[in-house]
């Protein structure tokens, strides 16, 4: 098990030590577990290749089965991935939030392709929940990508972790820091949207619907 902080009750400011210290783990290419605005993840430097295999290690990942990535803002995702009036559109609607958008990967691109197993795009969010949030705008701050690999913290094909103390109980493969600000407050999943042409699909339904996603477009 790694370094555990309980940061539950805390308010923002109160714990900004704690998140500057998570921000050089990054740096230093570790392996952390925060929450997110649903389950608890796991993540790191997504330029640092031995922090990608790492993290599929951990997860027991399929290596064709790339990792979502969360990033700081807007401006720092098309630094990384092409952007066309659909995603641009569901970008300033609904980040930061609960929707993860399918892009296609820039070309060249920064981050190695083993994050996205080879695959021409990749797959971004700008989170909502204000201690992760933090911490990439801090890596941004520093001047390093304001983007992390944000992954569920379970072995994969198993229910995600709820909280910190619940991390360390289900991966048994040493995380470097735990971030455990309590239980979660949503198990519903972010909603993924793949963009990467003219016509969108939907991948996965979570917390928001297709129907208001379709909505919100059609207007």
């Amino acid at each position: 098990m790694g370094f555990l902080i309980k940061l539950a009750g805390k308010e923002l400011k109160e714990i900004e030590f704690y998140l500057k210290i998570a921000v050089e783990n990054i740096i230093e290419g570790k392996v952390i577990a925060f929450p997110t605005d649903s389950v608890y993840g796991i993540g790191g430097d997504p330029q640092n290749l031995d922090v990608i295999n790492r993290i599929y290690e951990i997860k027991f990942r399929d290596r064709s089965k790339g990792l979502l990535l969360l990033i700081s803002d807007y401006d720092e995702a098309t630094m990384i991935a092409e952007f066309n009036d659909t995603a641009r559109k569901l970008a300033n609607r609904y980040w930061p939030g609960q929707l993860t958008l399918i892009l296609k990967r820039k070309d060249p691109c920064i981050i190695p392709p083993e994050v996205s197993a080879f695959q021409n795009t990749i797959g971004l969010r700008v989170p909502e929940n204000e201690i992760i949030l933090k911490i990439l705008n801090l890596l941004k701050s520093e001047g390093h990508f304001g983007g992390i690999i944000g992954t569920s913290a379970n072995y994969t094909g198993e229910p995600p972790s709820i909280s910190g103390e619940e991390v360390t109980k289900k991966i048994l493969s040493p995380i470097d820091l735990i971030l455990d600000s309590g239980k979660s407050k949503s198990k519903l999943p972010t909603t993924i949207v793949d963009c990467s042409s003219q016509k969108i699909e939907f991948l996965r339904i979570g917390k928001i619907s297709e129907e208001e996603i379709l909505e919100f477009l059609s207007k």
